[in-house]
């Protein structure tokens, strides 16, 4: 080894630099608006409803015309025999005039129940007050609460009496049914040859656990009231989850893990149908109750 290999002195690597910046670092996406945007009004008649409202003018108003020419016509052979077509289209246009007016009558009573969550959530004592004595005279138990209900001034108070009394127990009557529509799901699912079979199955027992719910809140919906009280299901569906996703999200992975449909079959599917239907009592008891959650 040379003398000039000897005294070389070994090169010093540099220390290491750890680069920081301003902390906390600004977010490279834009903020989400958490505000929904002002969409335009929604027109009174869609197009849907001009179409049934404009057909069924036409079939009933030409339906009119000829009954009026048959009886007409039956009055010119024979007055008995005239009487009689008249008797029929009276009786006929009667029953399905009967049905508008069931349906109607159902609508409104769904718009009801929309008035008068607005006016117990609002602040006015008076207000508040009368809607909650109109909402218990529409209940068996409600009689009994009205004189509570016009002792009280509070607004507050009146609210907490109706969710510990009629709102509760039409908790209690709601969970009931669902868990009757979750035991009837399972046995359905398991006797149903199809899987197509058994969503048609598990679809109208949820449709007719909706329409067992608005009836145990004083509801008769009909079809189109059926179709609104869907919708609002579905929007109330979303404050339930709140407390249901825990226990709905352990069920599906309980009931839907390989091990279990292997053993089970379609009785895993079974199973997470039967729980979807109590979530599903749950949330149409939030849709037609009145009373504004907490």
């Amino acid at each position: 080894m040379s003398p000039a290999t000897r005294t070389r002195t070994p090169e010093k690597w540099p220390a290491p630099r750890v680069e920081t910046e301003d902390l906390p670092a600004p977010r490279l996406e834009a903020a989400l608006e958490l505000v929904e945007p002002a969409l335009p009004a929604r027109r009174r008649w869609g197009m849907p409803a001009l179409v049934v409202g404009g057909a069924s003018v036409l079939l009933l108003g030409l339906a009119g015309i000829e009954s009026a020419e048959i009886a007409e016509d039956a009055f010119l052979r024979s007055p008995v025999l005239g009487g009689a077509v008249v008797a029929v289209a009276a009786s006929g246009f009667g029953m399905i005039g009967l049905g508008f007016w069931r349906e109607l009558s159902a609508l409104s009573a769904l718009q009801g129940v929309d008035r008068l969550r607005a006016a117990l959530a609002g602040r006015d004592a008076v207000k508040r007050a009368r809607a909650a004595r109109e909402w218990l005279r529409e209940l068996p138990e409600g009689p009994a609460l009205l004189p509570a209900v016009n002792a009280i001034n509070d607004p507050d108070a009146i609210l907490a009496l109706l969710r510990a009394g009629p709102v509760a127990s039409l908790r209690v009557q709601a969970d009931a049914l669902g868990r009757s529509a979750a035991v009837q799901s399972v046995a359905g699912i398991a006797a149903m040859p199809s899987p197509g079979l058994a969503a048609l199955f598990v679809a109208w027992r949820g449709v007719r656990l909706i329409r067992q719910v608005a009836a145990l809140h004083g509801l008769r919906p009909g079809i189109f009231a059926t179709l609104g009280l869907l919708r609002r299901t579905a929007l109330s569906a979303g404050a339930v989850a709140g407390v249901e996703i825990a226990t709905n999200t352990a069920a599906h992975a309980v009931l839907s893990s390989g091990l279990l449909q292997q053993v089970a079959g379609e009785m895993a599917g079974a199973g997470v149908a039967a729980r979807r239907m109590m979530v599903l009592a749950r949330a149409a008891s939030v849709a037609c109750s009145p009373v504004p959650e907490e």
